[in-house]
Formats: structure tokens, C-alpha cells, sequence
């Protein structure tokens, strides 16, 4: 009875395949369309794209071309295909603007550029691109279901942009090259004002300054010790209660001896 049922299956399996086949040669598009709606309804969205792929020039303009190019968007997001899914979503949300499915169509679109988004120690092109395209969708639909999930997707890349921006700061000062990690801390702390990071952030760009002021020549040293304690003074100001307090007590109790 076992060998009997697994020679069914491969039966059913070899007769469903040959029926597809027979599908993706046939000219006849109505046939192609069916079998690939079927197909996408099934999740098997490899097999119904290959379909949808065929007939999708033939069917501009027709009444049914909406739901084939929705249904042609999300079967490649739903195979991972993002950078197609991106642009089929897009497409697809302007050629049918009045579409009910037109706010889905942007969100997956947005959604698609931030899977993009690679590991913040990556190059961030993506990263960017996906908060522009989250942003359009914000000023366009304010009021979406989808918006706590577009702020969380917001959230998340900020907070990449943010820890790529803070590592390369403080890789100049893990190298010693003290003025380019305290210009670049000062650039973070610009761009990111709300940042978590703040706080690391300004002790470490008071660290390069210290760093900086004691082992400088004598021409520069006093100018150098003056701004070292002017970060010292920011930062004991709004981290009265830092864990680091203590390291820096003791940097600008060095620094008052050689000043």
C-alpha cells in the first residue's frame, strides 16, 4: 500500500508538471493567466511568474491587467526578489493610482528598499534610498495602517546610519589620527542630535581631544588644552552621572598640570 501511494505521487507530480509545461509553450493567454493566478494562489510564485512574465505585454490595457501586475509585483517580493519587487510596486502604483491596492503597492515598494538595506558596517546607498522611499510613502499616506510599521523600518535604518556614522568616528580615534576623530564626532553629533550614541559619542571625542592636547608640541598645546576642557566641561554638564565620570576627572586633572 506505501509503494503504492509514493508511485501515486510521483504520478500526480510527473502529470502536473507536463500540464505546466503545456501551459508555458501554449499561445493561448487567457490559459496562462488562469494557471498562473492558480499558481500565485498556491504560493508557488516561481512557477506562476514565469507565467505572468509571458503575458503581462498583452494584457496592458486590459481590465484584468491590474490584478496581473499586482499579482506579477508580489510574487517576486515574496521570493526575496526585492530590487523587482521594488520596481514592479512602483510601476504598479502609478499606472493604477486609484487602485485599492495602489497603499500597498508603495508600502511593499518602501518595504522591498529596506529589506535592501545591508549590515551598517556596509557602504549605506540602500539605507538612504529606503528612508527616502519610506518618507514619500509617509507624506502620502499619513493616515496608512501601515504607518507603525513605516516608522519602525524609519527607526531601524536611523539607527544604522547612526552606528555606521559613530564607528568611523571612533575608528580615527582607535588609529590615533585624534583631529579627524574629533572633527568626526562633531560632524555625528550635528547630524544626529537625538542620537543614543550622544553620550559614547562625546566622551570619546573628549578622549581624542585629551589625547590630542598632551602629546601636542608646545606652540599648540595651550589652544589644545582649552578646548579639551571645553568638551570636558559639556560633557560632565549633560552627563553629570556618566560611567565615565571618573576617567574624566582624572584627564582634566592632568591637563590643569600642563596647562
Amino acid at each position: 500500500m506505501k509503494n503504492f501511494l509514493v508511485i501515486l505521487l510521483i504520478v500526480i507530480s510527473l502529470s502536473s508538471c507536463s500540464e505546466y509545461q503545456k501551459v508555458l509553450k501554449s499561445e493561448d493567454v487567457a490559459v496562462k493567466f488562469a494557471k498562473g493566478t492558480e499558481l500565485y494562489e498556491a504560493g508557488k510564485y516561481n512557477k506562476a511568474n514565469r507565467l505572468f512574465e509571458q503575458i503581462v505585454p498583452q494584457y496592458r490595457g486590459k481590465p484584468q491587467a491590474e490584478k496581473l501586475m499586482f499579482m506579477h509585483s508580489n510574487a517576486f517580493y515574496m521570493m526575496g526578489d526585492y530590487y523587482l519587487a521594488a520596481y514592479r510596486f512602483e510601476q504598479f502604483e502609478s499606472a493604477y493610482p486609484k487602485s485599492e491596492k495602489a497603499e500597498e503597492a508603495l508600502f511593499l515598494s518602501a518595504k522591498s528598499y529596506y529589506e535592501l538595506s545591508p549590515v551598517y558596517s556596509k557602504e549605506q546607498k540602500e539605507t538612504r534610498e529606503a528612508l527616502d522611499k519610506l518618507q514619500l510613502f509617509i507624506n502620502k499616506y499619513p493616515e496608512s495602517e501601515y504607518i507603525s510599521n513605516v516608522n519602525e523600518m524609519v527607526k531601524e535604518l536611523d539607527y544604522k546610519l547612526e552606528k555606521k556614522a559613530f564607528e568611523i568616528a571612533k575608528q580615527y580615534d582607535r588609529i590615533s589620527d585624534y583631529e579627524a576623530s574629533i572633527k568626526s564626532f562633531d560632524n555625528f553629533l550635528l547630524e544626529f542630535p537625538g542620537t543614543s550614541f550622544r553620550e559614547e559619542a562625546m566622551f570619546y571625542r573628549l578622549d581624542a581631544a585629551y589625547k590630542l592636547a598632551i602629546n601636542s608640541t608646545e606652540r599648540k598645546k595651550a589652544a589644545r588644552v582649552i578646548n579639551a576642557v571645553m568638551l570636558y566641561t559639556s560633557f560632565k554638564k549633560s552627563f553629570p552621572n556618566s560611567e565615565h565620570i571618573k576617567e574624566v576627572d582624572a584627564m582634566i586633572a592632568e591637563l590643569e598640570t600642563i596647562s
